[in-house]
């Protein structure tokens, strides 16, 4: 899939967040990338490139003290990553909004455990 077609998919993802979770997203990067680094990899202790689809890299809400003076935390979305696990189109659309959600849920303090639980 041609990389604006994807970013544009991302986008489309995003509007599907509710506008009150949206406005406090203000100061969050999301950006597409091919394939995560080494250094994200290792950092979340995933050895396999195909792993990870997304990562969310920043203070999540619910652990900040003060706003000031802080850089804009990051989403990534991995499409060369979530390309190699889907077989269709339709199933990059899927993957691509549960991706986008479950990042933007940690940027809210949701773990993974709890994420789980709710099937995201």
């Amino acid at each position: 899939m041609e990389r604006q077609t994807f970013e544009r998919l991302v986008r489309v993802a995003l509007g599907t967040i509710p506008e009150d979770f949206r406005r406090r997203l203000e100061n969050v990067d999301i950006i597409v990338e091919d394939w995560p680094s080494q250094d994200q990899l290792a950092g979340h202790f995933v050895d396999d490139s195909h792993l990870l689809l997304g990562l969310y890299e920043g203070v999540p809400l619910t652990e900040r003290a003060d706003y000031l003076a802080i850089l804009p935390d990051r989403i990534t979305i991995f499409q060369g990553s979530i390309e190699s696990i889907c077989e269709s189109n339709e199933e990059i659309v899927r993957e691509i909004r549960t991706t986008v959600i479950h990042e933007v849920a940690h940027h809210f303090g949701i773990d993974d455990a709890r994420l789980e639980e709710l099937g995201v």
